[in-house]
């Protein structure tokens, strides 16, 4: 199990550390992060899709994720977007995620602003 990022990498976290891999995960270590980690943390850009494009091998890995009971997040730095408007592109893409497992660089702002009582 991995992900690529725009760099060719792969990142994971997995008990708050980083791991950063710059080729696929071997069949053993792949299921100790499994077996080890609750949750994954997803990059959009260069990760789930590149443009408007699906990254190969993504629904597989979420469905896969998902069948092990694991929690996902999806995170992007792009604020060009809504929550909402994020949704919609992986529906689009065909991905089954649902929009409180999305969080981008403006709904995390907002999030902020709203725990400090902005106006």
């Amino acid at each position: 199990l991995f992900a690529r990022n725009a760099k060719g990498g792969a990142s994971m976290v997995t008990d708050a550390t980083a791991v950063t891999a710059t080729e696929k995960l071997g069949k053993e270590s792949a299921k100790q992060m499994l077996d080890k980690s609750k949750a994954f943390i997803f990059d959009c850009d260069g990760v789930i899709w590149r443009g408007d494009k699906l990254i190969e091998g993504i629904p597989e890995t979420i469905e896969g994720l998902r069948a092990a009971g694991k929690k996902l997040i999806f995170v992007t730095n792009n604020s060009t977007k809504s929550r909402a408007g994020y949704l919609k592109k992986f529906q689009t893409l065909g991905l089954d995620i649902s929009a409180e497992e999305i969080y981008s660089s403006s709904y995390a702002a907002a999030a902020y602003l709203k725990s400090k009582n902005f106006p």
